[in-house]
């Protein structure tokens, strides 16, 4: 897969240290939505984080789907890839994030995160539309579902479910975590928007518990 990325300047810090994740807590900020809903964001958790997104551009098995929209079948706007609870991740690191995760949210989830949904934004032409992840448990129960971003940021947007103004736009890339916890899967949505600016490709991991899509 030929794709052109621009690195970040933290990244350029000890890259040949190798991707690492920072201290979880530090920097972690909670936004409180509405109706049990929240979001907590961790900038750059990934450090030297350019090294993972080149290693998962080329050792995920990416594919391309299509899905029905109303009378016609169209190409779903990112590529994709799955990892069930038994897989085995692309990356140690990810395996790593997905336990530091777990510990940390335990509490408030009460279950480990096990399963890894990857997608990869090839540029602005890709995106994903406003949804929530309410396929399962998530349709009925709060859940946690944690977002690693890697390569250029995109911003991720939220707004109550239903519609209206977007009520929250977070730039994440280059190692960003964003949490979405509580009742936001069901009580609010979020969206990658398509842009025609100029942006580089994305990658972006979530990682969720069992029964929650």
């Amino acid at each position: 897969m030929s794709l052109t990325t621009q690195p970040s300047l933290l990244d350029d810090v000890a890259e040949d240290a190798g991707p690492r994740l920072g201290e979880l807590t530090e920097g972690l900020v909670r936004h409180e939505l509405s109706r049990g809903a929240w979001v907590d964001v961790r900038p750059g958790w990934v450090e030297s984080s350019g090294a993972l997104f080149e290693h998962l551009l080329t050792a995920v098995p990416w594919r391309a789907e299509r899905r029905q929209m109303y009378e016609r079948e169209v190409d779903v706007p990112r590529l994709l890839c799955f990892y069930g609870e038994e897989a085995l991740l692309p990356h140690p690191l990810l395996a790593r994030a997905r336990d530091a995760l777990s510990a940390h949210y335990l509490p408030e989830l009460g279950e480990p995160l096990r399963t890894a949904g990857l997608c990869l934004y090839r540029d602005g032409r890709d995106g994903v539309a406003w949804h929530g992840d309410r396929l399962g448990r998530s349709s009925r129960e709060d859940t946690v579902v944690a977002i690693l971003s890697l390569g250029a940021p995109r911003p991720l947007v939220l707004r109550p479910r239903g519609g209206g103004p977007t009520a929250l736009r977070v730039p994440v890339g280059h190692g960003d975590l964003l949490v979405m916890g509580g009742s936001c899967q069901r009580t609010w949505e979020h969206a990658v928007p398509k842009t025609s600016r100029p942006v580089g490709p994305r990658v972006s991991v979530q990682l969720r518990p069992r029964g929650v899509r």
